[in-house]
């Protein structure tokens, strides 16, 4: 992945959260608890949760597979992961946390029951390649779960976009101190394959024998699920 986007993340990794729970209205929670529902992941299940961030999504994992689960939260940016153990703990969850390229993971095949990344994939330099590898290191059978922004349309999608666009950077500045971050977060999400597009690149990457696309709140975010071959 790129230096400069590797940066960008290190340099509002402090305040991430705080930041992610402003913009979202909390909204952030709901999502995360579509994905990990339309996972099919359950007690015991093995998970993989790529471009982690703090690990958020990695903990609501452990809290569905249980003790008798594994929940591996890997991201590109070790400043990102730098919060992540320290949160697992107060919330009493084993969750493993490790650096990782998740276009090039240092894991083995057929690992997994589920890979995830949310809000990550349109960072990535080869978004295919990253549904290859993701789906690499799950059985098969098992699933791949992409949560990811939408383009909304209609009166919501124009309000949504104004809000992308100038209450966003304002705001993500302001907390965070990198505007330039905030600009350039909606900006990829404008303009990243969503819906039936992203389903596209699941096709391409060729590992998929079923995907399907679940769009949250009027098309905001959609999850994208795929049954690995």
């Amino acid at each position: 992945m790129s230096t400069e986007v590797r940066q960008m993340f290190s340099s509002i990794a402090t305040r991430y959260d705080v930041t992610n729970e402003v913009l979202s209205l909390g909204i952030h929670r709901l999502w995360r608890r579509s994905a990990v529902k339309l996972s099919g992941a359950k007690e015991g299940s093995h998970v993989l949760d790529c471009a982690t961030g703090t690990g958020d999504l990695a903990l609501a994992f452990k809290r569905k597979v249980g003790s008798t689960g594994r929940v591996v939260g890997t991201d590109f940016c070790p400043e990102m992961l730098e919060s992540a153990p320290a949160k697992a703990a107060k919330a009493g969850l084993e969750v493993e946390f490790q650096v990782q390229d998740a276009m090039a993971l240092t894991l083995p095949d057929n690992t997994f029951d589920v890979a995830s990344i949310s809000f990550g994939i349109r960072n990535v330099d080869d978004p295919v390649q990253c549904l290859k590898e993701m789906a690499r290191v799950v059985r098969p059978g098992g699933r791949v779960v992409v949560l990811e922004f939408g383009q909304p349309t209609g009166p919501y999608g124009a309000l949504f976009r104004f809000y992308s666009k100038t209450v966003m950077p304002a705001i993500g500045g302001l907390l965070t101190g990198n505007r330039a971050a905030y600009q350039y977060l909606p900006r990829t999400a404008a303009a990243f394959p969503a819906g039936d597009r992203f389903l596209s690149l699941m096709d391409q990457a060729g590992a998929y024998s079923e995907r399907a696309a679940h769009p949250l709140l009027f098309g905001t975010a959609y999850v994208y699920v795929g049954t690995v071959r």
